[in-house]
């Protein structure tokens, strides 16, 4: 495995994490539209906190889809298509939840908006959902054969274990998006959000201890990876805590950065238990190794150059928009 092949897996992850990190609150705020958020007044101010940066940390996603095809094309290649099923939900998903905020303001009937309510509910739900069931089912491993190709059934894709991961994913981004909207709005919406958050952190203590145990049973992680993947589990549990104490002592970003990087903590578990390969199978002969799946030398030297010039001009767009639209809004 060559530096630029190690430095192209990290930013992969490193891009995953980024869109776990930010669009898991979107995924969390847009969740709470219908159950959160009890009047039509409290609904737009809670639309209107992740107005402004929804569709730009998308953007977090659609660029670590493309690297994966330009570095690994291979891993691009088993992933997506072997995943075609649930990534085509996923998307039907993202679509109906960013269609429906913009169909939302144009209806004038209670039962109009109460459709596209649902849908930027729903949507966000299920794709927060289906994103832990793929990651979950991916680390656990799947049919592949020595061509790369994935033949699997409905049970390597809907299992106890991926079950669990997608009810935590699901979980970790509603607290995120509650976190969030106590940091951006007054009144009783934000206190809502507060007692919600209290006993819900309490859930996310028993689900993590679940994911543990399957991850041991279900996974290679504590086996080749005992020591880095028992921090990563520990890092999780110390977040979830460090959480809780600012859910519970009403200090809301210490609450809001803990539950944002706990979702980066899984990301990094899944990837820190898939190196060096990037596809695990059952037979462990055939799983997709780093070395195997990676574009030319060229091709990732220049992505490198490529991507070190435009980072930076992203890194400050997206300081800038954040601080633009950094005021509380009043519900």
């Amino acid at each position: 495995m060559s530096n630029l092949q190690f430095l192209w897996f990290i930013l992969v992850g490193v891009l995953f994490s980024g869109f776990f990190f930010l669009e898991g609150f979107d995924f969390g705020v847009g969740m709470t539209i219908k159950s959160l958020a009890q009047t039509r007044a409290e609904r737009d101010v809670v639309i209107h906190t992740i107005g402004p940066h929804w569709d730009a940390n998308e953007v977090w996603l659609i660029t670590a889809g493309g690297a994966m095809f330009a570095s690994f094309p291979m891993w691009y290649a088993s992933l997506f298509s072997g995943f075609y099923l649930i990534l085509l939900l996923i998307l039907v998903a993202l679509i109906m939840r960013g269609v429906s905020f913009e169909f939302r303001s144009r209806m004038e009937s209670d039962a109009g908006r109460n459709f596209w309510e649902w849908a930027a509910a729903l949507g966000s739900f299920f794709a927060a959902f289906l994103f832990g069931m793929m990651f979950t089912a991916l680390v656990k491993g799947m049919p592949i054969n020595a061509n790369g190709d994935m033949t699997a059934h409905f049970t390597d894709y809907v299992n106890l274990f991926s079950i669990v991961g997608g009810v935590a994913v699901t979980l970790l981004c509603y607290l995120h998006g509650l976190n969030f909207i106590r940091l951006k709005t007054t009144g009783t919406l934000r206190e809502r959000a507060l007692q919600w958050a209290k006993p819900l952190y309490w859930v996310l203590f028993a689900g993590e201890v679940v994911f543990a145990i399957l991850l041991y049973f279900n996974t290679d992680f504590f086996t080749k990876k005992p020591i880095s993947t028992t921090i990563l589990v520990v890092a999780l549990v110390a977040l979830t805590v460090l959480a809780t104490w600012g859910v519970y002592g009403n200090h809301e970003w210490l609450s809001f950065i803990s539950s944002g990087l706990s979702l980066i903590d899984v990301v990094v578990l899944l990837f820190n238990g898939l190196f060096p390969r990037v596809m695990v199978a059952n037979n462990s002969a055939y799983s997709i190794l780093i070395k195997d799946a990676s574009n030319s030398p060229y091709t990732l030297h220049l992505m490198t150059v490529i991507s070190l010039s435009v980072l930076p001009i992203m890194l400050i767009y997206f300081i800038w928009s954040y601080w633009v639209f950094y005021k509380r809004l009043a519900s």
